[in-house]
């Protein structure tokens, strides 16, 4: 059975996300940007993606160095739209398994 590959714009949605996620606590956020803008390349789509995203989901008072160096940084992305996707899957809550009991099975 043949290997089943990561499509290499997932890949790259994982390395950004990595970036950002591996420095979200940065007081130094210089350095983050430099590699962000490095590791995505030419591939602005991903990079505005995975940047509102960040910025949506991660926004906090311990967060907001790196996340308001991400709104100055990329003035030039359309981040609007994956802001709000972010901000909607923080607010959606957690999902669980716990309470749920298969038919026939004991509880």
């Amino acid at each position: 059975m043949p290997a089943r590959t990561i499509h290499p714009d997932t890949l790259l949605s994982i390395k950004v996300g990595c970036v950002m996620t591996r420095n979200q606590f940065t007081q130094n956020p210089a350095p983050v940007m430099v590699e962000l803008r490095s590791t995505a390349g030419n591939r602005l789509d991903i990079l505005a993606a995975e940047v509102g995203r960040f910025i949506g989901f991660y926004d906090d008072q311990y967060t907001h160095t790196l996340v308001d160096a991400l709104r100055a940084e990329f003035t030039d992305l359309d981040l609007q739209p994956h802001i709000e996707l972010g901000q909607r899957r923080r607010n959606t809550g957690t999902h669980s398994t716990q309470g749920y009991a298969a038919p026939g099975s004991r509880n």
